[in-house]
């Protein structure tokens, strides 16, 4: 459990739960096919950009900074920016919601008990042990591959849509898509995974801080490319459980959507009866804990090397104020993004639409970084990952290019 398996479990944060929950309830077993599509996809990308980090030693708004102009470093960190400050806003919220349900007294309350705690441990936390608490949060999630073997299913339907595409060519399925492809390929987990190989090499002292130029074997990048494949298959077997048992539950009784997190903690009831409000709320707020920190984490590695601060997490919080003070920033404004009185469940679901949109240009400089002889030397991107990569990015230009263009065709 590296790098690539800690980027894995995150990409199932609340947003994540949310907008599969939400495919499943309204799409039941259509939309299960998107997971078969994605994994490779997302295995590749992720794949690029861990190796992009051990091999060069640098983040990805480093190399980004050193090897290309200026506009893309803006248009990256900025559209990275925007993505995760209301990704973490909505996370946020969900987590707030989830402790209410549980111990009830004031939602603001434990919005901010939610910031304060997450802000703290990561500064607080030595990096050792916090990825640590980071690798064992992420298996909470395993309830929901554990529901979906108990909920009753169609298996008829269930095969036939999971293998064959079920496509509709209308704006509230093409914003389902877009939403989980932009919380399953989250521009966040690009840049955090890049940086976090670069942060295992300073703790097995390979090399001593970030911008050293490490010593890279074939073994290196195997162990790598493993790690990361285990972590993207969990994802997707978790994406695709939530689906499932959303599909199971709450479709197959017409529950269609859902507005509450107690209609989405509804699905977990096969398993945990009337304790599926303590279940959910729990996965919720541990996956929150996961999650959120990666979300600022790794914004502010991107900001950090931007403006050449000192990073990491396995530095002082005197060694990398710039970092730290980003991550509280960060965290600081998704608490004020919920003052704004937004539902939870639309912010969670916006906030993967949003992902998804701002990915498209982010996976394009990644498939051109990971495949730049300046940056990785001979270990160039594979011919399969980079065909999986360019796929992913061509079904998601001409994804978010119809979405838009629906919505502003049902404007005027």
């Amino acid at each position: 459990m590296g790098p690539g398996f800690v980027t894995g479990a995150a990409d199932d944060d609340p947003s994540g739960i949310a907008t599969y929950s939400m495919a499943g309830a309204k799409y039941g077993y259509k939309l299960n096919w998107m997971m078969l599509f994605l994994w490779p996809a997302m295995m590749s990308i992720q794949e690029m950009c861990g190796r992009v980090g051990m091999v060069s030693g640098k983040g990805l708004a480093t190399i980004i900074k050193k090897y290309y102009s200026k506009r893309l470093l803006v248009l990256a960190t900025s559209l990275l920016a925007i993505a995760n400050i209301i990704n973490i806003g909505a996370d946020l919220g969900i987590m707030a919601a989830s402790m209410q349900m549980l111990f009830e007294f004031n939602y603001f309350y434990w919005l901010a008990v939610a910031a304060i705690f997450i802000v703290w441990m990561q500064i607080a936390v030595p990096y050792r042990k916090y990825i640590k608490y980071l690798q064992w949060l992420s298996m909470i999630l395993i309830v929901y591959l554990i529901t979906a073997f108990l909920v009753k299913h169609d298996f008829n339907d269930l095969v036939w849509d999971t293998l064959v595409p079920q496509v509709e060519i209308n704006l509230e399925y093409l914003m389902v898509i877009i939403g989980l492809v932009g919380t399953t390929i989250s521009p966040y987990l690009f840049f955090w995974q890049s940086a976090e190989e670069v942060e295992e090499e300073i703790n097995s002292g390979k090399i001593k801080d970030f911008n050293y130029h490490p010593k890279i074997v074939k073994k290196d990048i195997k162990r790598m490319e493993f790690d990361t494949k285990a972590g993207m298959l969990f994802s997707n077997l978790i994406a695709l459980a939530i689906m499932l048992t959303t599909a199971g539950t709450l479709h197959a009784n017409g529950i269609f959507s859902i507005d509450t997190p107690q209609q989405a903690a509804m699905a977990l009831k096969p398993l945990a009866g009337n304790l599926a409000y303590l279940l959910f709320a729990i996965g919720i707020i541990g996956i929150g804990w996961q999650s959120i920190p990666v979300l600022a984490g790794s914004l502010a590695y991107a900001l950090s090397e931007s403006f050449g601060f000192k990073e990491g997490l396995s530095k002082k919080f005197s060694q990398a104020k710039f970092f730290y003070v980003i991550i509280a920033v960060a965290t600081g404004i998704g608490f004020l993004i919920n003052l704004a009185g937004i539902n939870v469940m639309d912010a969670l679901y916006y906030a993967a639409i949003v992902n998804g949109v701002a990915s498209v240009p982010l996976i394009a400089i990644i498939i051109k970084v990971a495949d730049d002889e300046r940056v990785v030397g001979k270990f160039k991107t594979k011919k399969k990952h980079k065909f999986a990569a360019l796929a992913a990015l061509f079904f998601m230009t001409i994804g978010v290019l119809i979405m838009l263009w629906q919505i502003v065709a049902s404007r005027f």
